[in-house]
């Protein structure tokens, strides 16, 4: 659970800061974070643990139930406490971390429990996941049935591994530490491509998995198939608000591509994709299959994603602007409006007209260059922090939804004529005019190029 809130005070009764509380969050973490990114991404789960009997694990199994797309089989055990984990976050900071973990052992009977929800909910499965967190329920004999189910339906096992005795989970398809895990594992530095390839080599003479995949944050992740060499690929820069549940997101992509029959690269990529969007996001967040589709197209965010990136703005303390257009040809006229609107909040958000609204406002032969390709353009530049596409003649309904601290527009426009000023005004915000660059425009630009094309060409 997430306890979120702000600081203002520091407690008269020692040295500690205060959280006045705002709001707290509950979500199923450990193998059931794996099992909602599954799900997420369009998998249908079959999520098989154990938790305690007790109020906590009866808050888990309900999460969990209420996830579309997880058919849940908790194993309750009155032996056993649910682990429970709280973050206290004060705006985008973490402050501290409490643990309720108890270290108990599950009995043979659980234990016998678990073989059998195996064995029951193998059939007809494409991939077998082992999330182990060292919370005792991934014994030595779940290995082994989950080895014999994958054995039975061709379905690749694939581990998330804890501890030093990766040779515990036999030969499974693929075992995906993460860097610390591997020098723990082997003794040996993974800092470098060269320490990450002498450690994987290492670690696959003494396990005895078919490929070993090891996640390396932000420098990517490296991964060696046995009998062949190691491979390595950069991961994408991106801004890290949390990283809590990164790596059961990226073990879901890896299950998620190996079930359909990608390759051991294909799978690499996707993981990368689905993890850098991962911390991106606040909490132990899932991706969804449309955001890693949309993640093809970077320049352009979802309203989803944007909503997202808002919020987390605001809880930094950071104003977000807003200003929209065609943007065709880009000219000196939009640089002037983007960087100061830039200059007036935080955040800059740029609404797109899409293909379709250029084609309706301009008319025909419009617009020059395709939307994705425009909002590359404009993602490139450094007044811009994001850009979303809107298909409607307006963007009043993207400034409803977003709620911009400050909306800007060229100085073709007035207060009472720009869309959505009205609604920004009435919540607070504020609206700016910036003047226009005489002697640019995007149908000027098209009007010489056309003209200097004729004087070439000799002819109309």
């Amino acid at each position: 659970q997430f306890v979120y809130g702000s600081v203002s005070r520091i407690s008269p009764e020692a040295p500690v800061p205060v959280l006045n509380e705002s709001h707290r969050q509950q979500m199923p973490g450990g193998a059931g974070n794996t099992a909602r990114n599954l799900a997420a991404l369009g998998a249908r789960t079959r999520l098989i643990g154990v938790s305690g009997d007790d109020e906590d694990g009866r808050v888990l199994e309900q999460l969990l139930q209420g996830t579309d797309g997880i058919d849940c089989h908790l194993i309750r055990c009155s032996g056993l406490a649910t682990v429970r984990k709280t973050r206290f976050v004060a705006g985008v900071n973490q402050m501290l971390r409490v643990d309720h973990e108890p270290k108990i052992a599950i009995d043979p009977h659980t234990d016998r429990l678990l073989t059998t929800a195996i064995d029951e909910a193998a059939p007809g499965a494409t991939a077998i996941v082992i999330s182990d967190y060292a919370k005792g329920s991934v014994t030595g004999a779940l290995i082994s049935a989950a080895l014999r189910a994958g054995l039975a339906q061709g379905a690749p096992v694939i581990v998330d591994p804890k501890g030093v005795d990766f040779a515990r989970y036999g030969p499974v398809d693929l075992i995906k530490p993460n860097a610390n895990e591997l020098a723990a594992m082997t003794g040996l530095a993974t800092q470098t491509d060269a320490e990450i390839t002498a450690a994987l080599q290492k670690a696959m003479s003494i396990c005895g998995a078919k490929t070993m995949l090891v996640t390396r944050a932000a420098k990517g992740l490296s991964y060696l198939i046995r009998g062949g060499d190691v491979q390595h690929m950069q991961g994408e820069a991106r801004e890290v608000f949390d990283v809590s549940g990164a790596g059961d997101t990226s073990l879901a992509a890896l299950g998620i591509a190996l079930s359909a029959g990608a390759s051991m690269e294909e799978a690499a990529r996707l993981a990368i994709a689905a993890s850098g969007l991962a911390v991106t996001k606040s909490g132990t967040a899932t991706i969804s299959a449309a955001e890693l589709l949309a993640s093809e197209h970077a320049a352009l965010l979802s309203i989803e994603q944007l909503a997202d990136h808002v919020d987390r703005w605001r809880s930094a303390g950071q104003s977000v602007g807003f200003t929209n257009g065609c943007f065709d040809i880009l000219h000196p006229g939009h640089l002037k409006l983007l960087e100061e609107a830039k200059a007036r909040c935080g955040r800059l958000i740029v609404g797109l007209n899409s293909d379709a609204s250029v084609r309706r406002l301009k008319g025909a032969g419009r617009p020059v260059h395709a939307e994705l390709a425009r909002a590359r353009v404009l993602s490139a530049l450094s007044a811009v922090d994001g850009v979303v596409l809107f298909e409607e003649d307006t963007p009043l309904e993207l400034i409803k939804a977003l709620q911009p601290d400050v909306l800007v527009k060229g100085g073709d426009y007035t207060r009472d004529t720009i869309v959505g000023a009205s609604e920004v005004i009435a919540a607070g915000g504020d609206v700016h005019i910036v003047p226009l660059v005489e002697g640019f425009s995007t149908t000027s630009a098209i009007e010489k190029a056309a003209g200097h094309s004729r004087d070439q060409s000799g002819s109309d």
